[in-house]
């Protein structure tokens, strides 16, 4: 409601100026038509064509301007037919003038004040309407770096424990069979493959020489 009223206060004057001059303006139009033959309702009409072809083409102007339609030659279709509806409404209502200047003043008053009150109007409604603010622009999310996982260094021959325990082996094997114990032998009690029982037979004889 309250927009409402602000609306008919801040647009009001203009219409009423507008409705008052074009009536006058009309009024003007009508009695030089019917002066020239055009009695009756066609009096009338030629007055209704007038200002309203001076309406109809100030409202095209603003609509070219807000779909942004480039006009074909130096001045476009609505503004040519503007300045013409300007023109014969200009000159019917100095027609009907005192032949003096202020005559002439007076009477292109109310086409004058019409043509200005219509301009106001075409000016108000192709003014820019505020753009909507932008969204702040989306950060994208930045997927985590994968951790790598440990990978274990292998050792060079048999762990320490192993040895060991190969040789607790090979020593109650030798005490109790009186000779050195095989590949074959090592493997089957150790339970390992033959290429770790090898490099576990090297070893206990590596370190049996060394001693």
């Amino acid at each position: 409601m309250r927009r409402l009223a602000r609306r008919l206060l801040d647009s009001g004057p203009i219409l009423v100026l507008a409705a008052i001059a074009g009536a006058g303006s009309f009024t003007h139009i009508r009695d030089t038509a019917t002066e020239h033959g055009q009695s009756g309702w066609m009096a009338w009409a030629v007055a209704v064509c007038v200002d309203l072809t001076c309406v109809m083409a100030a409202r095209e102007r603003q609509r070219d301007k807000q779909t942004g339609r480039l006009r074909d030659g130096r001045i476009s279709w609505p503004t040519l037919v503007l300045v013409a509806g300007i023109v014969l409404s200009l000159a019917a209502n100095l027609n009907q003038a005192d032949p003096s200047p202020w005559g002439w003043i007076t009477a292109a008053t109310p086409a004058g004040a019409f043509l200005v009150a219509v301009s106001m109007l075409e000016r108000r409604a192709s003014a820019p309407r505020p753009k909507p603010s932008p969204a702040p622009p989306s950060v994208p999310e930045v997927a985590a770096e994968p951790v790598p996982t440990p990978v274990p260094v292998e050792q060079d021959g048999p762990s320490s424990e192993l040895l060991d325990y190969a040789r607790r082996v090979a020593e109650e094997y030798q005490t109790a069979q009186g000779r050195p114990i095989s590949r074959d032998t090592l493997r089957a009690r150790l339970g390992v493959s033959h290429q770790l029982a090898s490099d576990l037979l090297r070893h206990l004889r590596i370190a049996s020489d060394a001693l």
